[in-house]
């Protein structure tokens, strides 16, 4: 169960205290929905969904207890009162219930199941939240008024809702021999879209391959929060490729070989000069030693989130990227764009690569964090 369920639980136990000035409610003997508290749907393209209620018990029963579960609109005020919200109840054309009724066999603690099935999403408003409240009643035991309504609520989006917190980790390709369109590149753009929790290392590693051709922060008598590109052929920074810590940040950072300019974005604005890097060769990602947050040993990690990390074989314009909601969406086929790791699973530890299926593996378990972006 998720800190929100905890926390909606208990301001729901709050409320039926003051209005029930005798309760004496325990788990002794009752019984109450296990599953979570909130649920959300997001609105994020998808046309149906589905969840599963189950009923519980604290201990078994000598009988069968029968449940009966049904959409309560009376709850829809608490929900608001605990979430500060203003949602409405789902219209009942958006949700159906495979059964109104469920039972605990005797002996038994957990229910048979319930489905609550979400259809014609696309036709809601996604600027509206919508919530649906089941509550379950039995006439068989006891029931724990304070966990016997789960709340499903549908709203829209945001345009990113899941990153990964990869500090003390890092990221390699799962089968470097098959990143072919990660090599040759003459012309590159490497972005993606970061908050920092610290600095403070020497150096601090976004992507790339040491040695080589690598975007990192940081280095020996540089400012342990300055970008720089590490080549084979000598070092670009500027002090103006300084970042900030508890910030999201877009980062782009281009580079032409036939010149070795390379230039680089905070959130859309062009900082500092053009800087001309010696290395004027192709760059070749496609190897084992390419990784996401290390360099040259483990300790070099990024210390904060990650989110959007993008691979393009061509120099993104300003323009381009400074597009409507670029920081945080691409369409997955666009023109030069050879890698794509969005860090949306919200689970695992494999990041897929939506364009061409250059799917990187965390060393270590990921911590995965929900957010709201971009920020409002």
């Amino acid at each position: 169960m998720n800190k929100l369920s905890n926390l909606f639980i208990a301001a729901v136990v709050a409320a039926t205290t003051l209005c029930s000035c005798d309760s004496n409610e325990d788990f002794d003997n009752k019984a109450f929905i296990s599953s979570d508290a909130v649920s959300t749907i997001l609105l994020d393209g998808k046309t149906q969904d589905s969840k599963t209620l189950v009923a519980q018990l604290a201990q078994p029963f000598d009988a069968a207890v029968n449940f009966y579960f049904s959409p309560d609109a009376s709850k829809v005020a608490t929900y608001n009162l605990a979430y500060y919200d203003n949602a409405v109840i789902l219209p009942e054309q958006y949700y159906s219930l495979s059964t109104n009724t469920a039972v605990i066999n005797a002996g038994s603690i957990k229910s048979t199941d319930v489905t609550v099935n979400f259809i014609n999403l696309g036709e809601l408003d996604s600027e509206q939240t919508y919530v649906l409240p089941i509550t379950a009643s039995t006439a068989d035991i006891d029931m724990l008024s304070s966990k016997s309504t789960s709340y499903y609520v549908v709203r829209g989006a945001a345009l990113v809702n899941v990153v990964a917190n990869i500090n003390e980790n890092y990221l390699s390709l799962a089968n470097p021999s098959g990143a072919t369109a990660l090599g040759g590149m003459s012309q590159v753009t490497m972005e993606c879209l970061v908050r920092f929790t610290e600095f403070g290392k020497l150096i601090s590693t976004v992507m790339g391959i040491e040695g080589n051709f690598l975007v990192r922060i940081g280095d020996a008598g540089l400012p342990d929060n300055q970008i720089q590109l590490a080549t084979s052929n000598g070092n670009v920074t500027d002090a103006a490729w300084q970042l900030e810590t508890g910030k999201w940040t877009h980062i782009a950072v281009t580079f032409d070989s036939s010149t070795g300019a390379t230039d680089v974005y905070f959130n859309g604005v062009h900082k500092g000069d053009t800087q001309y890097s010696n290395y004027r060769t192709t760059v070749n990602w496609n190897s084992s030693e390419f990784y996401i947050g290390k360099s040259w040993d483990n300790n070099r990690w990024l210390d904060g989130e990650i989110s959007e990390a993008r691979v393009w074989n061509r120099v993104l314009s300003a323009s381009e990227i400074n597009a409507k909601n670029h920081f945080y969406k691409v369409d997955e086929a666009s023109d030069g764009l050879v890698a794509y790791w969005k860090f949306n699973e919200g689970t695992g530890n494999v990041i897929n690569d939506v364009t061409n299926g250059y799917n990187v593996v965390a060393n270590s378990t990921i911590t995965w964090l929900s957010v709201s972006l971009p920020e409002k």
